[in-house]
């Protein structure tokens, strides 16, 4: 933690003190109001976190309670799920994401692939091709569309070369961690239509 700033200081950003008569009110006034807000979001980021924990450890302990009653110990907290409130206002969706990146194998699928591009050249679509070229593109860290190199293996195509592409791309798909969510539902009226309970500050 930073040393605490005297009476009559201000620090500024490079760690150094500035008598208050030197500061412009207008930056005074700047600082007060980034540092309260600053402190609030802090506040409900906390918050937010503890209700996440919280989330996941009772849904966890009623399903385990859930499968007593059936003599079942189910292990781990991964698998979606969907609870609702009795009278079906609430709804809850507990549900974990994997995250998936491709290993080097990736580049021998994408040198097949081409192969049978160029040996399909006069009579492949136009469609096909744009398909395969849009799976390939990288982001601006040189990461592909998982789901559109994914998507690939939907194709019809059971040329040889193209099934040995899929199964390089198969091989070099590896989990490398997940991200968990839980959503929180409110049904609209007496419909079957729910509205999410937005606890993202951009939708609130």
């Amino acid at each position: 933690m930073s040393e605490p700033v005297p009476t009559g200081y201000m620090r500024n950003a490079r760690g150094g003190l500035d008598p208050l008569s030197m500061v412009k009110p207008i930056d005074a006034l700047r600082d007060q109001t980034v540092a309260k807000i600053a402190s609030d979001a802090k506040i409900i980021s906390g918050l937010l976190a503890k209700f996440k924990r919280e989330a996941f450890s009772d849904i966890s302990s009623f399903i385990a309670t859930s499968a007593e009653q059936y003599e079942v110990v189910l292990g781990g907290t991964k698998g979606n799920v969907t609870l609702r409130s009795y009278d079906g206002r609430f709804k809850l969706e507990r549900q974990v994401q994997d995250t998936l990146v491709f290993d080097e194998r990736l580049q021998a699928a994408k040198a097949l692939i081409d192969a049978c591009i160029t040996e399909w050249s006069a009579d492949s679509r136009d469609e096909i091709k744009v398909l395969i070229n849009d799976a390939f593109q990288v982001d601006k860290a040189g990461n592909v569309n998982t789901g559109r190199v994914l998507g690939l293996r939907r194709l019809a195509i059971s040329n040889a070369k193209w099934l040995r592409a899929m199964q390089a791309i198969t091989d070099s798909l590896s989990v490398v961690g997940s991200r968990s969510y839980v959503r929180v539902y409110e049904r609209v009226g007496d419909t079957d239509r729910y509205e999410a309970i937005s606890l993202d500050l951009a939708s609130v």
